[in-house]
């Protein structure tokens, strides 16, 4: 059973490495297209509608997608006035706990409101309601509900890592 369950947060932490390793991407296309937008405004005076909403998408992708790949790396933000210094034991009482009381029940409640809001836009089609907006907002509503997706299952992933330990300890 634990080999299982090893076994499967690994593919977790797999999957999800490969995810925030493609979605990466997007931060240096975010950087050169604002760029783009800063140069358009301050020398050639003129904004696009269109280009603004992509650097909003972007961003919000950007920050969905990788998410799940934070919580993967540890990366995410922790308060370690205590837990730097914890044993690898307690750290995971921690983890454990943390996964448990905050980052799942947070990813079950967004799942649940998101799914309709999400399917409720693309069943109209959802775009901008700015002339020269951007046509399809439906498709970056749909990364709220993939992006804490990925956050559960890594989550999950997390808590396996924390409840089953390794044999090194």
């Amino acid at each position: 059973m634990k080999t299982a369950l090893l076994k499967m947060s690994g593919f977790i932490d797999r999957s999800i490495d490969h995810i925030g390793q493609l979605f990466s991407w997007i931060s240096l296309l975010l950087v050169l297209l604002i760029c783009i937008d800063v140069f358009m405004r301050y020398f050639l005076n003129t904004s696009k509608i269109w280009m603004v909403e992509l650097e909003w998408h972007l961003f919000s992708v950007l920050f969905l997608m990788g998410a799940s790949y934070t919580l993967l790396h540890d990366r995410h933000v922790r308060v370690d006035l205590f837990y730097e210094n914890y044993s690898p034991k307690r750290k995971r009482i921690v983890n454990a706990l943390g996964v448990l009381i905050f980052i799942i029940p947070w990813c079950l409640i967004i799942l649940t409101t998101s799914w309709d809001y999400t399917l409720n836009s693309f069943s109209f089609r959802e775009g901008s309601p700015q002339p020269g907006g951007l046509p399809a907002r439906y498709i970056v509503k749909s990364f709220i509900f993939t992006g804490y997706f990925l956050l559960l299952i890594q989550a999950v992933s997390v808590l396996i890592r924390s409840i089953v330990p390794n044999k090194s300890e």
